[in-house]
């Protein structure tokens, strides 16, 4: 594959996860759900930016899984992500975790 072609999907994965938006907190949200929250918006960014690289593997024999495994190759990929956010992901969590919590405290501040 070359560097062009890895760029590019770099870049594409890049801009997909500019448009997730970051998850909203509710009032009476606790620390622990803020938490699990920013992890899962982090994964769900670390499987958009993997699903790029995975979409070019080849899925055929002799160790490929054929059909099955391209069926599948979507739940593999969010499973790794989930994964990676457990060992520190890419540093976001705490970033969002942060963000929201202010956010929830305007909201509160503000009635």
């Amino acid at each position: 594959m070359s560097d062009v072609s890895l760029n590019s999907q770099a870049s594409l994965a890049m801009m997909q996860g500019q448009n997730i938006a970051a998850p909203r907190v509710a009032k009476g949200v606790n620390q622990a759900q803020v938490d699990k929250m920013a992890q899962n918006f982090e994964s769900m960014v670390i499987s958009q930016m993997l699903q790029p690289m995975f979409s070019s593997l080849s899925t055929e024999a002799p160790f490929g899984g054929g059909n099955a495994e391209a069926m599948w190759r979507s739940t593999l990929v969010d499973e790794m992500a989930k994964e990676m956010t457990k060992s520190g992901g890419i540093g976001i969590a705490d970033n969002i975790a942060k963000e929201m919590l202010k956010m929830q405290e305007m909201g509160n501040n503000g009635r």
